[in-house]
């Protein structure tokens, strides 16, 4: 019955979802480099529909690539109710992805942050990552950021931040040597993962922190931003597509000042 499951999830990527989403994982992994010769990845799994799929994904790609590499599907626990580790297990066999799991105490330190519990989570979970993947062998983690993600970003960052900036494909760790995050899912639509999500039956984890346990947080700065995109969207719809190729498109003989390796730099050096 379980292999059947599987079966049924997998070729639901390979035939119903193939334009959805293997054929832009594929093209994000070959047109930004992400999987090369002889890599040891990190798979990061929170438990959520995005890096569930990717787990999938990875697999479907490691049967056909003629890339030679290796992947370790990495879960942290960083403080889940019994309820929610639980779900993220039977998901994990559900989907046959083997998981590497270790824990941490990042949602109580979190929690007691005074710049914000989201700020402090995220930073927190990657350095866990990066730590324990380095542990493993590995040279790179992946995570599960879709093209929402990274055209809500570029907007949190200009309206709420004041900078222009984007979630980019691939960087390498600041601190910690020899280490890569990658973003495989970077060309696929969240709708599309909701779509093969829903298709399939499955539920996932959504965020699993105390915070959105006791409900107390206010609606996220992204919430908005994502209601603010559906808005434009009525009137423009290709306001997504415009606002991910204004970072492919950035004029550089307009732009009054700009940062290049932690220095800023004036339009005024080359007038």
């Amino acid at each position: 019955m379980q292999e059947d499951t599987i079966k049924s999830i997998e070729d639901s990527i390979r035939r119903r979802y193939h334009r959805e989403l293997f054929a832009p994982f594929t093209k994000a992994c070959r047109d930004y480099c992400l999987i090369e010769e002889g890599d040891k990845i990190a798979v990061c799994i929170s438990g959520g529909k995005d890096s569930m799929l990717q787990a999938k994904l990875f697999q479907e790609i490691q049967k056909h690539d003629r890339v030679h590499f290796e992947i370790i599907f990495l879960a942290m626990d960083p403080g889940y109710e019994k309820e929610n580790r639980e779900l993220l297990m039977r998901n994990a066999e559900l989907l046959g992805i083997p998981l590497t799991v270790f824990e941490s105490d990042i949602f109580d330190a979190a929690d007691t942050s005074s710049k914000g519990t989201c700020y402090r989570c995220a930073r927190m979970r990657r350095g866990y990552l990066y730590s324990k993947a380095k542990e493993l062998g590995c040279n790179k983690i992946a995570l599960g950021h879709h093209y929402d993600d990274v055209i809500e970003t570029i907007l949190m960052g200009m309206l709420y931040g004041g900078q222009i900036q984007s979630m980019m494909p691939k960087l390498r760790s600041r601190n910690y040597e020899g280490m890569e995050l990658i973003r495989p899912m970077y060309l696929i639509r969240e709708e599309d993962i909701c779509s093969w999500r829903d298709s399939n039956g499955l539920r996932f984890l959504d965020c699993a922190c105390h915070v959105t346990v006791r409900k107390e947080e206010a609606e996220s700065k992204r919430a908005e931003i994502k209601k603010l995109i559906a808005s434009m969207k009525k009137v423009n719809p290709a306001v997504e597509a415009n606002i991910f190729k204004a970072l492919e498109n950035v004029d550089l003989d307009t732009v009054i000042e700009y940062k290049k390796d932690g220095k800023r730099h004036s339009f005024l050096e080359d007038y």
